[in-house]
């Protein structure tokens, strides 16, 4: 009997110690980092929410609701009509995160943070990307960067005006991709062709120009050196003509000029033996050759 209730006693001690471990388990609450937990009892929210690291003691009969806290990021994809009455679409990151402080109100109006997002984020999103594709006159200025712009600033101003009371803090709204109607693609494509098609016209006729321009250099260059030319011929013409004419007016006043260069030509052709030599008549005002003495000398040989 001793033994038997020994034994009973044991048991006894065992699931009192078990059960204790567990409540005192209960006591305790670890959240991980980057996470807030709130704690619910009998259906009821706790007003403040517990963040990252060790809790005691707390309430073992609370149940937990985990929250992630962290930096997240929700991609989109939505047809957005333009003023054109043309569908695009539009590829969006939505950059957020869960407000620590107001997850319990989170949990009592949406529950988790993903319901959160299904429930606030993504409608809203939506529409303001139609409300902001309305004042876009046509679907290819999407392309265009200062539209861009202008649409993720107004998506991030609007998301975060509208979620921050929520819960959930917008930090930016980001364009990822645009895919406009197939035919304008198309349409585009055929544009830049034909825009490359003129760039390579412009450069071929700007090659011919700056030939033709190289060319009437050249021929300038040539006509002004023809022009120098024939100016400098000119020149030395009129000086030979000039020459002359002083010459015969000299030999006009002066007969004897005439007899004194006969002389002095005489004088040089005396002293080449192979020289001819002449006899002319010094009186006459145009003196000819009277007799050419070398050829009779060799005549008489």
């Amino acid at each position: 009997m001793s033994g038997a209730n020994q034994q009973k006693n044991f048991v006894i001690a065992t699931i009192s110690l078990v059960v204790l471990v567990m409540v005192g388990l209960q006591c305790f609450k670890s959240v991980p980092v980057g996470h807030v937990a709130v704690a619910t009892l009998f259906g009821n929210a706790q007003p403040e929410g517990y963040e990252q690291g060790l809790h005691i003691p707390v309430n073992p009969l609370y149940r937990w609701t985990m929250f992630d806290a962290r930096q997240q990021t929700h991609l989109e994809t939505a047809n957005v009509p333009s003023q054109d009455q043309l569908q695009t679409k539009l590829d969006v990151s939505v950059q957020y995160r869960i407000d620590g402080a107001m997850t319990p109100d989170i949990l009592e109006q949406t529950g988790t943070a993903a319901a959160a997002v299904r429930v606030h984020l993504i409608p809203k999103l939506r529409s303001l990307l139609r409300e902001q594709g309305k004042s876009i006159k046509r679907a290819e200025d999407f392309f265009k960067e200062e539209t861009q712009e202008t649409l993720q600033l107004a998506l991030t101003d609007g998301l975060r005006d509208y979620l921050e009371p929520k819960g959930i803090v917008v930090s930016a709204v980001l364009i990822r991709d645009i895919t406009l109607p197939p035919f304008i693609v198309q349409a585009i494509e055929q544009k830049k062709e034909r825009e490359q098609a003129v760039e390579r016209e412009r450069a071929e006729l700007e090659r011919v120009r700056t030939e033709l321009q190289q060319e009437v250099a050249r021929a300038e260059a040539g006509r002004e050196a023809a022009t120098q030319e024939a100016e400098r011929k000119k020149i030395l013409a009129d000086a030979q003509a000039y020459e002359i004419t002083q010459i015969n007016n000299a030999i006009a006043r002066n007969p004897a000029y005439i007899q004194l260069q006969s002389l002095e030509a005489l004088k040089a052709i005396s002293k080449d033996p192979a020289s001819k030599l002449y006899f002319m008549d010094g009186s006459s005002p145009n003196p000819l050759p009277l007799m050419h003495l070398g050829d009779a000398q060799n005549a008489q040989r």
